[in-house]
């Protein structure tokens, strides 16, 4: 703790110097005097006290801490190996080499550039979707009353039961069948792809920032009407700010759902070059006579970095609750 300044006399002093002083004034030891600030003799070290108290949860969290980076570490060594295969691999970082980076980034066969703006281009757009017509629905949710209201909920709730592996073949025939009519909206479509995961992720995050307008008073939205102010400019204005940490909560996992979707991707994206970087890159490692190990590596280590960009950016919206202070 540190010592306090005493300025009855208008010069400031430490309340430690003051001690000290009084102390040889009285013939004390000073030394006495600042053990026995300190609350008595400091203890030798115990190392069986200290694990029991603390000590094991270190130990906890370390081998947490390499359960979690031992993949990452595995996969970053894995691209800097140049012969393209795993074998020798559990040697990590044995051999070193940006082989297989400039391999995928310049072989024709392989478009990973396009994949990679493919994959930018739809999970943006579908992040930025899912937030506003997210948000949209559950301020409707939470602030309207109207008829229906409570079975919406639940029906949100009941479809997200099911997953949307079974849904595959249904969005398929719909895709084909509006191919048809309007072929820019249809099959093999980045437009088509971005409008059938804002559909799959609408109810979820509907449901997940229901709950969290609820928490924020409706006396706000009450001294805005006073003032004039429609559902639109309180939506805008003041709802949306409030919300800003469930809104990048959502950002966030929708971004990274898009980037890691397989399954629809795969079915909707025919063409090569319109195709993402989770179906491209599979190709890499789908042939069974060679798999390019190395180069599905590289090329996952730098289609993660858009995410861990994206967290970082985030980070001070998801930690900090910008609700807090908002009624006085």
């Amino acid at each position: 703790m540190a010592d306090s300044l005493d300025t009855s006399a208008g010069t400031p002093y430490r309340e430690g110097d003051l001690l000290r002083s009084g102390a040889v004034v009285a013939g004390l030891d000073p030394q006495a005097v600042e053990t026995a600030k300190r609350g008595g003799p400091r203890r030798p070290f115990d190392f069986g006290r200290w694990f029991r108290a603390t000590g094991w949860r270190h130990i906890v969290a370390l081998i947490m801490v390499a359960f979690a980076l031992f993949p990452i570490v595995f996969v970053i060594s894995s691209s800097l190996n140049p012969q393209g295969t795993l074998t020798g691999s559990n040697a990590l970082f044995s051999k070193i080499g940006l082989e297989s980076y400039a391999r995928i980034l310049s072989d024709p066969q392989v478009p990973y550039p396009a994949w990679f703006a493919n994959t930018l281009m739809v999970a943006g757009i579908t992040a930025v979707g899912t937030v506003f017509l997210g948000a949209l629905a559950a301020y409707s949710f939470s602030r309207m009353r109207f008829t229906g209201r409570r079975f919406g909920l639940i029906s949100i709730v009941v479809v997200q039961m099911f997953p949307q592996l079974l849904a595959v073949v249904a969005i398929f025939l719909l895709m084909s069948s509006i191919s048809d009519w309007f072929p820019a909206i249809g099959l093999n479509t980045h437009i088509g792809l971005i409008m059938v995961y804002l559909g799959g992720a609408l109810g979820v995050n509907t449901f997940l920032m229901y709950g969290f307008f609820n928490t924020i008073p409706a006396s706000i939205d009450e001294a805005a009407k006073i003032d004039g102010a429609g559902h639109a400019r309180i939506f805008f204005t003041i709802i949306l700010r409030l919300a800003a940490p469930i809104l990048a909560v959502v950002a966030l996992l929708s971004f990274i759902a898009s980037v890691n979707e397989f399954v629809v991707a795969s079915v909707l994206l025919i063409d090569t070059e319109k195709q993402t970087l989770a179906v491209g890159l599979t190709k890499l490692v789908s042939n069974p006579r060679y798999a390019d190990w190395s180069a599905f590596s590289a090329g996952a280590v730098m289609a993660a970095l858009p995410v861990v960009a994206l967290f970082l950016w985030l980070q001070k919206y998801i930690v900090g609750g910008l609700t807090a202070g908002a009624v006085k």
